[in-house]
């Protein structure tokens, strides 16, 4: 490496609806190449799933969510989301620089295990009736 400090980051991406899951991971991996390609490296990464949007992207309802921590030098980062920018699957791309990395999961992960556990502990769900809206 050329003595470059490295920094901590948040990345964020948003892929387009008809793309698989496993194309939409597979994503995940060819950014976090990039980034251990030009001497960053991948400390986590998490593939959130195919969500609705607020609003529609390049006429998408839905996109498949992913992210990514990374310790990488800015001019990793920068070339990643080049990359990104240009790439035709990825619609929306976020970098945020943190001082420290969290421990486990992401709030995107435990909130969506918390509401796993929530209707676990509900048990099945009745039919709705006829008559009711």
């Amino acid at each position: 490496m050329t003595g470059e400090r490295m920094s901590l980051y948040e990345h964020v991406f948003i892929a387009r609806q008809d793309l698989s899951n496993a194309q939409a991971e597979g994503l995940i991996e060819h950014f976090g190449q990039v980034l251990k390609d030009n001497g960053g490296s991948v400390v986590g990464q998490e593939y959130w799933g195919l969500k609705t949007m607020a609003y529609k992207i390049n006429k998408n309802r839905k996109g498949h969510y992913a992210f990514l921590r990374s310790d990488a030098p800015a001019p990793a980062v920068q070339e990643m989301e080049r990359l990104m920018r240009l790439h035709e699957d990825v619609m929306r791309v976020l970098t945020v620089k943190v001082d420290k990395h969290e421990e486990g999961p992401s709030a995107v992960v435990q909130a969506r295990s918390q509401r796993d556990d929530r209707d676990r502990d509900r048990g099945p769900r009745r039919p709705r009736r006829e008559d009711e809206n």
